[in-house]
């Protein structure tokens, strides 16, 4: 004997209720996530008289990631004072137009590869903006994340205080 129609539509509606339900813990999960590993998605600046700063927020592994933009192109920076240039992931690289330049032997926590040197035209965290940054393209860096190095932090005055990072640009 199959169940009344009212019945069969109370089924059905708590299904579609059940399955929004997991849909949007789904949503608002993944967003929660993805503030995790950037906590900086939106960079905020403040003007002073004399200088720029942006304050960065570590996230849930210590790290400061933040939005930013390359020639224009919005990317994510993970700030690595370990690092000499301004490192960008090949695949990305390519899809931002840079020129591959004179290869150079990169030494990483993997080893030896082979990289490109390159110029970047516009760096841009927040509002402050650098010119002509020395970078290297990097084939055997995974992922999306461009690694801020010191070719570009070495322009700014930076000062880490428990989980903040405050960085700095003097006006000209």
């Amino acid at each position: 004997m199959s169940a009344p129609p009212g019945k069969r539509a109370g089924r059905v509606l708590m299904f579609v209720a059940w399955g929004a339900g997991l849909f949007l813990a789904t949503r608002f999960f993944g967003q929660w996530e993805a503030r995790q590993q950037n906590p900086n998605a939106v960079v905020t600046s403040e003007q002073h008289e004399g200088y720029i700063e942006v304050k960065l927020v570590g996230n849930g592994q210590g790290h400061f990631v933040a939005s930013g933009q390359i020639n224009g192109q919005p990317v994510a920076f993970m700030l690595d004072t370990g690092a000499t240039d301004v490192a960008v992931p090949a695949g990305l690289a390519e899809r931002l137009g840079l020129e591959r330049g004179m290869p150079v032997t990169l030494s990483t926590a993997n080893g030896r590869s082979q990289g490109y040197r390159t110029r970047l035209e516009r760096l841009q965290l927040g509002d402050i903006v650098l010119q002509d940054v020395r970078a290297l393209v990097a084939p055997g860096l995974g992922g999306e994340q461009v690694l801020l190095g010191m070719s570009a932090l070495k322009q700014l005055e930076f000062t880490q205080r428990g989980g903040t990072l405050l960085l700095r640009q003097t006006k000209q």
